[in-house]
């Protein structure tokens, strides 16, 4: 594997000092050479990052010193002048969509009399990818047939293998009932036509333009306030009822999120962003029930967002929202491909799709079997929830069912055809359809096995040490859940030894971002984290509070405050609207952006958050009552803890911290002064044969726990 990118260093606790990320292109500037600097052509890619260009095209900034003669300038690729694509913007500068960009790399180059030339290397990869995410994972199955657009209709059949379809323009409108519907003639107004006023207070007709095509594979939809009858869009020239905003929408999943294109985004004809003027974009790759790898929702966010941009304009800020697997998204892109968000609203929340979820729900797994199948009659319910350390003791048998998506046989997607499918004995060499085959790209493969590497252990662990120490179980049933509880070999099967990870996988987890750090872009960032409560939902629910608190411990482990992260908890709906975060994350933006001051991000973020917007949480039901609190873990120990307890996990019953960062915890010997019980000689005995090579350290970072490597990395063929 080789890795290229990373322009800024990323902070991480664990050392208590800055991890200085690999830097490419960096250069110092030597003294006395700003002057000549001032009189330099500046060149800028304004659509996307100038090595992660798609599609052929970018939108372009030139900025001329004023000595350079009006009139004079010229723009060239690679000899070719391409100077009537650009018009003036603002004082001093030209922009244009360059377009007919060659695959690879390309020299643009800015002249002018009386200034020096500007020079931007831009590197255009293919509209269907890969950029930065690695080889395209095969099989893969188009859904344009099935997909529906706004109107209806479907996209028709791919026509190649990448799934491409044209792109087509759809003009929908809002009723004066209340409902999209769509716009019979552009020419005609509809009688029962709405207006809309923007946040920027302008009146326009509620007339939506929404693009549907294919990028990068997937299918995408964007949506902005546009009126049919007057001039197509500009990158140069906003729209009247565009408010120079863009909310990007991510879709929750993951169970079957693999070798799919995907029959729906998280959807983009959502009026409480379309009727104030933002616009508004998502893809089919951004829904997590299609793709569950966090690597490929930012590489195709970044082109999504490329074309808008060229077809829009630059936004003044761009704000994420999801929920559940949404949020693994927002967390994830914002720390590992900064500058693609600006501020996230992250729902029912996780820190990461492989580390903040999968080690509650395959330890979940692992007791689930323990005490249905090994131990059934050995403890009772009560004793069973302890230990698992969730609110509900049906939660275990829930998110037991959910580890499913560490199953390679369990949670295939219906599209794929079953001959496609791995199978141990009748089909080895198949689609093996788990998280950890779907990030091949990060991990490599066992090259005995041809399978991918996994960053999955519990080797070590004390399952139910507190619910000992409390008195819940006693040693005898303790010695023998640990004895018994096994692993998960790599088909997610029950075995009696405990599961062992691979060690360059989890090196690789820590270095590119898989498990999320903090430190990176997601510190200079506001984050909203919504939640409705359902640690007590009655069936059992793997969206549980302690997870916001896993991503909180990590800034603070990382940056040393989480005073860009603001937390709010409520019940059945009851409380906080999406109106309102959205508007609070807008004004909070808008302050930072018109934050004049040098200071460090992390103190604009904290200077300028909305005075109401303060960690909080509401009264259960119609008429709930905020209540605004520092939000802390505990049950009972404040007023919002009181009617939302933050129950733990299996990891944290065996002594591991809310952060959940460690993947494979490093061994100290059993002692005696673990167990606030008596122990015999003969239990202590017992518990050193089945911890041989000792029991976790929770007090110190895990094995090959490390800073990332840096941002915007790029990940080529992986071999073993």
């Amino acid at each position: 594997m080789s890795f290229t990118g990373a322009a800024r260093p990323v902070r991480m606790g664990l050392a208590g000092m800055a991890f200085m990320g690999v830097l490419v292109g960096a250069s110092a500037t030597p003294a006395g050479s700003q002057e000549r600097a001032s009189e330099k052509l500046q060149v800028t890619a304004v659509s996307s990052r100038p090595d992660v260009v798609s599609g052929d095209d970018a939108l372009i900034r030139v900025v001329a010193p004023a000595s350079a003669a009006a009139g004079s300038i010229r723009v060239a690729v690679d000899g070719r002048d391409v100077t009537s694509s650009f018009r003036p913007s603002g004082d001093n500068a030209l922009m244009g969509v360059v377009k007919e960009l060659s695959k690879g790399e390309n020299r643009l180059t800015a002249t002018a009399q009386g200034a020096d030339s500007g020079e931007l290397t831009l590197k255009n990869h293919p509209i269907t990818g890969p950029v930065f995410s690695g080889p395209h994972e095969q099989p893969f199955i188009c859904d344009t047939a099935e997909f529906k657009t706004v109107t209806g209709a479907t996209l028709g059949q791919p026509a190649d293998a990448n799934c491409s379809v044209e792109t087509r323009v759809d003009y929908m409108y809002r009723t004066t009932a209340g409902t999209f519907a769509a716009l019979p003639d552009v020419n005609d107004r509809p009688a029962d036509l709405a207006t809309a006023t923007t946040s920027a207070g302008r009146k326009v007709p509620y007339i939506v333009r929404v693009e549907t095509g294919t990028i990068n594979r997937g299918i995408y939809e964007t949506a902005v306030l546009h009126d049919p009858l007057s001039p197509a869009p500009d990158p140069l020239e906003r729209g009247p009822g565009w408010n120079g905003r863009l909310v990007y929408g991510f879709g929750g999943g993951c169970n079957g999120g693999w070798y799919v294109q995907g029959r729906k985004t998280v959807g983009i004809m959502n009026d409480t962003y379309l009727s104030k003027g933002y616009g508004v974009a998502s893809s089919s790759l951004n829904v997590f029930g299609n793709n569950c790898n966090d690597l490929l929702a930012a590489e195709t966010m970044s082109m999504v967002k490329e074309r808008f941009v060229e077809t829009y304009g630059e936004p003044a800020f761009t704000i994420g929202n999801g929920c559940s697997g949404g949020s693994y998204q927002t967390h994830q892109i914002a720390d590992n491909y900064p500058g693609l968000l600006d501020g996230i609203l992250s729902g029912c929340s996780f820190p990461d799709v492989g580390f903040g979820t999968i080690q509650t729900l395959s330890d979940a797994q692992l007791l689930n079997h323990y005490f249905k199948n090994v131990a059934p009659d050995a403890f009772t319910k009560e004793q069973q929830r302890a230990v698992s350390g969730f609110g509900m003791w049906e939660s275990i048998g829930s998110l037991a069912r959910a580890a499913g998506r560490i199953d390679p046989t369990v949670y295939c997607p219906a599209q794929l055809p079953v001959a496609q499918r791995y199978h141990p004995l009748t089909n080895p060499d198949g689609a093996r359809c788990d998280v950890y085959s779907h990030a091949v790209n990060v991990y490599g493969e066992v090259p005995e096995t041809g399978k991918a590497r996994r960053p999955l252990d519990n080797t070590g662990i004390q399952y139910g040490l507190q619910a000992l120490n409390n008195g819940t179980i006693d040693m005898d049933r303790f010695i023998d859940l640990n004895r018994r509880i096994g692993g998960l070999d790599d088909d997610a099967k029950p075995t009696a030894q405990r599961t062992a990870a691979d060690l360059k996988a989890v090196r690789l987890a820590y270095r590119t971002g898989r498990m999320l750090n903090g430190g990176a872009g997601l510190a200079d960032i506001p984050i909203i984290d919504y939640r409705d409560y359902t640690d007590d939902a009655a069936t059992g629910d793997m969206h549980m509070r302690f997870h916001s608190f896993s991503t909180r411990a990590r800034l603070d482990k990382a940056n040393g405050t989480h005073a860009n992260q603001v937390m709010l908890t409520r019940s059945s709906g009851h409380g906080f609207t999406l109106a309102g975060m959205v508007a609070d994350m807008d004004q909070w933006l808008t302050a930072i952006k018109g934050d004049p001051g040098t200071d460090a991000p992390i103190e604009k973020i904290a200077r300028n958050r909305p005075q109401g917007l303060t960690d909080a949480c509401w009264t259960r039901g119609i008429g709930a009552k905020k209540i605004s609190e520092p939000q802390v873990e505990g049950i009972g120990n404040t007023e919002c803890n009181t009617l939302y307890p933050v129950w733990t996990s299996p990891r944290m019953v065996a002594g591991a911290d809310v952060a959940n960062d460690i993947v494979k915890c490093r061994k100290r010997p059993v002692v005696r002064t673990d167990y606030q019980v008596p122990v015999t000689d003969a239990q202590l005995k017992e518990l050193t044969g089945i911890f041989p090579y000792g029991v976790c350290d929770w007090s110190v970072p895990g094995a090959g726990q490390q800073a990332p490597m840096g941002t915007w990395l790029s990940f080529d063929a992986v071999t073993g």
